[in-house]
């Protein structure tokens, strides 16, 4: 969790920081070609000693020598402008590093509450940020989609050997003299473990599709791992790479693989090379934190303990920050665009709106029966929804969200409308789709499709009524949209009927909760979800319909196509995806799923999210990146003043 000097003003704020060595500072002014003068000024500023920050490295997608980073190669599409990560950092300067705990106690609120700390076992991002307070990936990705070295030595490539130029390996050397909280070395051993826990069915891992195209995974010695795929593969660097990739304690966990994944109490209590380690956690509630006194950097982490506080509405969150001064940082403080501007700078501290990535917010609609049960479940894939499983019916939903009014009246400065799913990067964002909301349009279709209004003004067919429930997370701005859709809804003729559950339910992994996501035992759901890597494949496994990929009871519900929709052309492209290593031709393959998506109404986006957080004047060294595995990527630098 150290900087990375990508820029020459994330450099500067290093080397202010004392996160580098001189040496180390003068070989990164001259890879950014900066002139002698400012070299000299930057070895002024320099703190001397501190952790090296590996170098970026973009992630190789051709077969060339080169390798073509996500920005370079992200011409096209409608992609807002983006707040850099520079000028994000502007907001909260560099301050000079302190020893190890000696900016004291940093409290974080959290709009929805954490339930589990084991990452592969996770099923939202309140649990794998949670998770990365203790746990660290290999590599993580950078503001444009750059790799930098975490737990690994070197991020690997063709240049320096790790990585082979089919695409079919990649080595890994690790960082030498790392070490588990607990003591216990971290191992090329615990990498292995990671993949063969994560892969094992019966385990159930959310984060497995990262690590379905290896064939496998070798130790060469203690540090160094090689990973063999089964095809080249384009998207080398998602097995180990952000938040999927956090690698778990082989010494901690071998007795917990399979069946026995959910009965580990390194569950609520994960030990990890990372700079925090978990001193007491109430799932669904709070979760406290103190300095790891092992971890490989001697002056960090900078604070000695941290309070999480989970479940705190969106509004109250922000306000305990910015307010009040009750909390230093508040994740997920998605506020009415009523109130934004009055918050922007408060008191105690103001939001971060982070650069728009790939988050969309969006309606998923069940193809299967949420109201009968077969064979034990409901929503069973052999058993088809009565009338969303008709094409002209799902258009008519789409056309029913008036994604303008949620844009500018709900989210304000927080949001904006989009037709796609994949938003992001820009070279995978369609051009091909629209958007349109038309009432009467709708129910033209409704009654084309047989569907037709009787008494009450409520449609039906051969018996069955058009009545849906639509479920999302209890959330002010969701709550809203709900209201929206259901009063569009109902003058179309369909009778809504609306369910809030709480996030620490609804995103729960529990295999016997019908009430999480997954199971999606209701007609309608809606939250917030995007690619979270420059190569969005992970993303696109979201529809792939081979039955293992449906979320069922047979795979413990961990199987991520939650609308169980199956569709042979889009298994077509996400299968040449998987494998096409020419940049040049990818975009048409994943703008071809994104288009399948929407045509076919499986998915209806609803607003483009830009990430809102509140961050205390106090707080120090906050530096929010696109795509880094989540915002406390570098919370072992962050600071406070007094």
């Amino acid at each position: 969790m150290i900087e990375h000097p990508s820029s020459p003003a994330s450099l500067a704020r290093a080397a202010a920081a004392g996160n580098l060595t001189r040496r180390q500072v003068l070989a990164r002014a001259a890879a950014l070609g900066l002139s002698a003068p400012a070299i000299a000024s930057l070895l002024a500023a320099c703190g001397g000693g501190g952790p090296s920050a590996a170098a970026t490295v973009a992630p190789t997608t051709g077969t060339g020598t080169g390798a073509t980073s996500t920005a370079a190669a992200s011409g096209g599409g409608a992609t807002p402008a983006a707040t850099t990560a520079a000028s994000t950092a502007s907001a909260t300067p560099a301050t000079a590093a302190g020893s190890r705990g000696s900016s004291g106690n940093l409290k974080v609120v959290m709009a929805q509450a954490t339930t589990i700390l084991n990452p592969a076992l996770a099923s939202g991002y309140k649990d794998w940020y949670a998770a990365q307070f203790v746990l660290e990936p290999l590599a993580d990705f950078d503001t444009n989609g750059n790799l930098y070295a975490v737990l690994a030595a070197e991020v690997p490539s063709q240049a320096n050997g790790g990585l082979s130029s089919d695409g079919t390996s990649v080595t890994w050397k690790l960082k030498p003299n790392v070490v588990w909280s607990d003591g216990q070395p971290f191992t090329a051993s615990d990498v292995k473990f990671t993949y063969d826990y994560t892969v094992n069915p019966a385990t159930g891992a959310t984060t497995a599709g990262s690590y379905t195209g290896i064939a496998s995974v070798d130790v060469v010695d203690p540090l160094t791992v090689k990973v063999t795929f089964k095809k080249p593969t384009p998207g080398w660097y998602l097995a180990y790479c952000g938040y999927t990739g956090l690698i778990l304690p082989q010494h901690l966990l071998s007795s917990y693989v399979g069946s026995a994944a959910k009965n580990a109490p390194f569950n609520l209590k994960p030990t990890g090379t990372g700079p925090f380690v978990v001193t007491d956690f109430k799932p669904g509630d709070t979760m406290n934190l103190a300095a790891n006194d092992k971890y490989r950097d001697p002056n960090l982490p900078h604070f000695a303990t941290v309070n999480v506080a989970g479940g705190v509405d969106a509004l109250s969150a922000a306000r305990a920050v910015i307010q009040t001064g009750e909390a230093d940082y508040a994740w997920g403080a998605v506020i009415p665009a009523a109130v934004y501007n009055s918050m922007v700078n408060g008191t105690t501290g103001h939001l971060i709106t982070s650069p728009p990535a790939a988050g969309v917010e969006r309606i998923a609609v069940n193809m299967t029966d949420p109201n009968t049960t077969v064979d034990g479940q409901k929503s069973h894939l052999g058993t088809p929804h009565p009338f969303q499983s008709i094409p002209a019916v799902r258009q008519a939903y789409s056309l029913l969200v008036d994604r303008e009014t949620m844009a500018s009246k709900l989210y304000g400065p927080a949001g904006q409308t989009t037709a796609n799913v994949l938003v992001s990067p820009s070279r995978f964002n369609s051009k091909n789709t629209s958007w349109k909301y038309d009432i009467a349009k709708a129910e033209q279709l409704l009654d084309g499709a047989g569907w037709t209004k009787g008494s009450g003004g409520v449609r039906s067919k051969n018996g069955v009524t058009m009545n849906v429930t639509y479920a999302t997370t209890v959330n002010t701005l969701r709550q809203q949209e709900q209201e929206l859709v259901k009063s569009s809804f109902q003058q179309a003729g369909i009778n809504v009927s609306l369910k809030t559950i709480d996030a620490s339910v609804f995103f729960s992994s529990g295999a016997s909760n019908p009430d999480t996501y997954e199971h999606f035992y209701w007609d309608l759901e809606m939250f917030t979800n995007g690619p979270t890597d420059p190569f969005p494949i992970a993303f696109m496994q979201g529809w792939y319909g081979a039955t293992s990929n449906i979320a069922q009871r047979e795979n413990s519900w961990s199987g991520v196509n939650i609308e169980r929709w199956q569709n042979s052309q889009y298994d077509a492209l996400y299968e040449q995806a998987l494998t096409e290593m020419d940049p040049s031709k990818q975009p048409s393959l994943f703008i071809g799923m994104n288009d399948l998506i929407i045509n076919n109404w499986v998915r209806i986006p609803e607003v483009w999210r830009n990430g809102v957080s509140g961050q205390s004047r106090k707080l120090q060294n906050v530096n929010v990146q696109t795509w880094a595995s989540s915002e406390l990527w570098n919370l072992a630098n962050w600071t406070k003043t007094t």
